[in-house]
């Protein structure tokens, strides 16, 4: 088949298997290289030729061969794929060294909720405020973070941050006293 560019790839099958059969091999032999798990480099293959019949409208045949454009795909795959499981592994690493808890444990943290009443209030309270105030109320009073360390942690600019904890305080005003509810570390 000439290179006829890749108008139809993602409507005819016919079309989108020539290109797959014609670059499934260089594709999976640049992914193998670049992923030390087979079947990861088999996922990523996959996922290759699924971003290529989502993008085949952004090839330009006078910007280059089809094999270039799809090495190009490829390669943001392939970071996507990186980024993502560079996340992943923060996110384990954040988690890492925490235990299951056991009875004992579950028992005891009953008991000092309970002795925590009005505590306990306060927190349903926090719960029912919308997503972007209840996190940073949550990071500045539950996890004892300074402003601008709650507004780096959400991503977030430190003014957005001190509006969403006043927010929250007033909100809360009638459950506990203000002083109580997130004393502000800057």
């Amino acid at each position: 088949m000439a290179d006829p560019g890749l108008a139809g790839l993602g409507q005819d099958p016919a079309v989108f298997e020539e290109f797959y059969r014609r670059h499934i091999d260089r594709v999976t032999r640049f992914v193998a290289r670049r992923v030390s798990d087979p079947h990861t480099a088999a996922d990523m293959t996959a996922e290759v030729f699924l971003a290529v019949i989502d993008s085949a409208h952004t090839y330009r045949p006078s910007a280059g061969s089809q094999i270039g454009w799809l090495y190009g795909v490829a390669r943001n795959v392939l970071a996507a794929e990186r980024r993502r499981a560079a996340r992943e592994h923060r996110a384990t690493g954040r988690i890492a060294g925490r235990r299951l808890l056991d009875a004992d444990d579950i028992a005891r943290l009953e008991e000092r909720i309970d002795a925590e009443s009005p505590g306990r209030r306060t927190y349903e309270a926090i719960s029912t405020l919308p997503k972007g105030t209840r996190a940073v109320i949550e990071l500045i009073a539950v996890d004892g973070l300074t402003v601008s360390e709650a507004a780096a942690a959400l991503g977030l600019r430190p003014v957005t941050a001190r509006v969403r904890l006043h927010r929250a305080r007033k909100l809360l005003a009638d459950i506990q006293p203000v002083n109580d509810l997130a004393y502000v570390k800057e």
